[in-house]
C-alpha cells in the first residue's frame, strides 16, 4: 500500500514521487520544486538546507524524502520526532538512477521507480549515441557558483563527457563537497576552456560578468562568445530533470562544433 502522506524536501524527490504515481499522496514540497507544475500547488514546507519542521509535522507525514548530506540536521530533527525519513546522497549518474528507483520504491511504487530509472539511463545513452555528435571534444568549464568559483559536481562532469565535451577539471569529479571543488580564476584561464556553461544554483547566471573577469579576455570561450547558461533546475537537481540539462548541453556542444 505504501505511505499515504509524503513530504518531499527537494525538487528531485518531488519530481520522482509524482512521476512514480504517488503525487496525490504528497502533502508537502520544497519551495524549489518546479516539476511537475501541479507540485507547485502543494504546501511549501522546506527550502533546501532549511525546513519548517513544525509545518512538516503538522501535515502528519508517514514518510519524508530528501536529498544530500546538507539535509542531515533536518533529518535528525524529524527522526527524533518519530517520522520515517529517507535521504539519498547521489553524486553520479549511476547513483542518480539508483536513487530514482529507491525513492519510487519508498513511495510504494517499486515497479514505477524501476521503470523511471531504466528510462533515465536509456535516454542518457541515446544522447551519448546521438547521430552527428561532435568529433572534436571541446574543453568545457562548468561553473556551479561564482563567489567563490565552484566547478561542476560529479554528475555534471559525467554529462559533459557523455555529451561530447571534455571537462577541464576532471580531477575534481570525485569531490563530494562543493568546498572541495573551488577553483581559482587564474587556473580556469590557464586551462583555457573553449566553452563555458554556467548554472548558478538558485540564481540567474550573469554571463557578461563572467566574460568581464580580469584576465579572462584571452580565454578561448570568451573570445569566441561561447558562454551559455543552463538553469539550475535542469542540471543541478539529480533526478529525472537531468535529462533536460543533458539535452541542452548536447545541443550547445553540437552547435559550437557544427555537429548535429
Amino acid at each position: 500500500m505504501g505511505p499515504q502522506r509524503i513530504v518531499c524536501l527537494t525538487a528531485e524527490t518531488t519530481e520522482i514521487a509524482f512521476a512514480a504515481g504517488a503525487g496525490d499522496r504528497v502533502v508537502g514540497v520544497s519551495g524549489y520544486a518546479v516539476r511537475p507544475p501541479e507540485a507547485r500547488k502543494k504546501p511549501k514546507v522546506a527550502a533546501f538546507q532549511t525546513a519548517h519542521v513544525e509545518r512538516i509535522l503538522a501535515v502528519e507525514p508517514d514518510l519524508v524524502l530528501g536529498f544530500s548530506d546538507l539535509q542531515a540536521d533536518i533529518a535528525r530533527e524529524l527522526i527524533r520526532a518519530g517520522v520515517p525519513v529517507l535521504i539519498t546522497n547521489q553524486r553520479t549518474l549511476r547513483e542518480t538512477a539508483e536513487a530514482i528507483a529507491l525513492v519510487g520504491a519508498a513511495c510504494g511504487e517499486p515497479e514505477a521507480g524501476r521503470k523511471l530509472a531504466e528510462e533515465f539511463e536509456a535516454e542518457l545513452e541515446a544522447i551519448r549515441q546521438r547521430p552527428g555528435r561532435p568529433a572534436h571534444r571541446m574543453r568545457v568549464y562548468f561553473e556551479e557558483w561564482d563567489d567563490p568559483l565552484i566547478s561542476g559536481i560529479a554528475w555534471v562532469s559525467e554529462l559533459i563527457e557523455l555529451c561530447g565535451g571534455e571537462d577541464i577539471f576532471p580531477e575534481l569529479r570525485g569531490c563530494r563537497s562543493a568546498r572541495d571543488r573551488v577553483v581559482e580564476p587564474e587556473e580556469v584561464v590557464r586551462r583555457d576552456p573553449e566553452v563555458i556553461v554556467a548554472s548558478w544554483c538558485g540564481k540567474k547566471a550573469r554571463l557578461e560578468r563572467i566574460a568581464a573577469r580580469p584576465g579572462w579576455e584571452g580565454v578561448s570561450a570568451v573570445r569566441a562568445g561561447r558562454l551559455f547558461e543552463i538553469k539550475s533546475p535542469d542540471i543541478l537537481a539529480p533526478g529525472p530533470s537531468l535529462l533536460h540539462g543533458a539535452r541542452q548541453l548536447a545541443a550547445i556542444l553540437d552547435s559550437v562544433t557544427g555537429a548535429g
